[in-house]
């Protein structure tokens, strides 16, 4: 299922931003932190708690920032 479309604009490069992150950044979070809502009402529409699903989070992203091994 596709995400909505933000209401939160991108800031154009003219507009004394340093860099390309720090003008995504706030749109990143926002989407970060709707994805994080969706998956916890998901997990508990299924039956899960919602610890065990921040919990499950939070090892999605533990795991998700570990080096990997080729």
């Amino acid at each position: 299922m596709p995400m909505p479309a933000s209401r939160q604009s991108i800031a154009p490069p003219y507009d004394h931003i340093l860099t390309a992150q720090e003008a995504l950044e706030p749109l990143f979070l926002e989407i970060e932190a709707e994805a994080e809502v969706r998956m916890i009402a998901a997990a508990i529409r299924a039956g899960w708690s919602a610890e065990d699903a921040v919990a499950a989070i939070d090892e999605l992203r533990r795991n998700e920032l570990l080096p990997r091994e080729h």
